[in-house]
């Protein structure tokens, strides 16, 4: 599969807060392939890996965790470029996340989308769709904190969301997150995004303007062509969203993506792939995701993975891994 690519526009604000922070912005991004010169161009598309791999590199280098965060405080509201015009004046907050996952080829490919609703609150679930092994905490703080900050662009005061989720683990000080999102924060949490409540979906925009939707709708659709492998891509990352909520069968996958479960099979197959191996490769990168942090028990990290019981989860991964999942883990934090 090919690798999932964002553009240039992802790295607005790092010049400003490396420099912040004392660091020399140009030789981190030479040390994983980019240069700067493409910067400018922010259409220009980049591989997600040396994306997450300079954000971790930079947020290293200045000792600074909030790194991401920090970036997504520079942004101007609504910085989407082409598709800025469309999302700015959709009707409500929830038109323009099913927006963003409609023209998500436009927007960032390795970036994952769902609204997972409740009667009374809502979670809007983001993922980073990396290749294994690659850190993502500082590229999925920076996307979590650009959401935010277009639900505040939509709904002003009317915004107030009721808490923040990170899976990854906490830094030291929590105070810049708190500030930032104005609302209690989490780490080391089944998932990534926020929860609000249900009423803010649909809560009006005052500034819709439906002329200008269809507009912009014109001049993007004919753009927003998907490449031969993004069925795969698009498959992998709703698994990803849909495998820890119980809702990852195939036919469930195949309406996030509204294609029959006929059509989505045909189009792996012709891209050298199927379901069940898709799922399987997910459930590899989860499980070592959830078991590198002690804080999941066993028992729960096989629910995560679709499993409700743990001595299936065990077999599985035994198969795949060639020891038990307490002992994969108890290796892990020997080394």
């Amino acid at each position: 599969m090919a690798e999932p690519m964002v553009r240039a526009r992802a790295l607005n604000g790092y010049l400003q807060v490396a420099r912040r922070h004392g660091l020399a912005p140009q030789e981190l991004l030479k040390q994983v392939g980019l240069d700067a010169a493409v910067l400018p161009n922010l259409e220009h598309r980049i591989p997600i890996t040396a994306v997450c791999q300079l954000l971790e590199s930079a947020a290293s280098n200045a000792q600074c965790p909030t790194f991401g965060l920090e970036m997504a405080d520079t942004r101007q509201p609504l910085d989407f470029g082409m598709l800025e015009l469309m999302l700015s004046h959709k009707r409500t907050l929830r038109e323009v996340l099913l927006a963003a996952v409609q023209y998500r080829h436009l927007l960032n490919e390795a970036l994952a989308i769902y609204v997972e609703a409740g009667a009374s609150t809502v979670v809007i679930r983001e993922e980073i769709i990396a290749d294994q092994g690659i850190p993502t905490r500082q590229a999925t703080e920076l996307a979590i904190g650009v959401l935010a900050r277009t639900c505040v662009a939509l709904l002003g005061e009317h915004w107030q969301p009721r808490g923040v989720y990170f899976a990854h683990p906490g830094p030291a000080s929590v105070n810049y997150h708190r500030r930032f999102f104005g609302c209690p924060v989490a780490f080391d949490s089944d998932f990534n995004g926020i929860a609000c409540a249900a009423e803010d979906l649909d809560r009006p925009n005052p500034n819709a303007d439906p002329e200008l939707v269809r507009y912009a709708e014109s001049l993007a659709s004919p753009l927003n062509l998907s490449e031969a492998h993004s069925i795969v891509l698009d498959v992998r990352k709703t698994i990803y969203l849909l495998l820890p909520i119980e809702q990852a069968a195939v036919d469930q996958v195949a309406s996030h993506l509204h294609l029959s479960v006929r059509t989505m099979q045909r189009q792996l197959g012709m891209a050298g792939t199927n379901f069940s191996n898709l799922v399987d490769e997910v459930r590899r990168e989860l499980a070592v995701r959830y078991l590198t942090n002690r804080r999941f028990p066993i028992g729960r990290v096989a629910m995560l993975l679709g499993y409700p019981r743990q001595s299936t989860f065990t077999q599985w991964f035994t198969a795949r891994f060639g020891t038990s999942p307490r002992a994969w883990r108890n290796q892990q934090f020997r080394k």
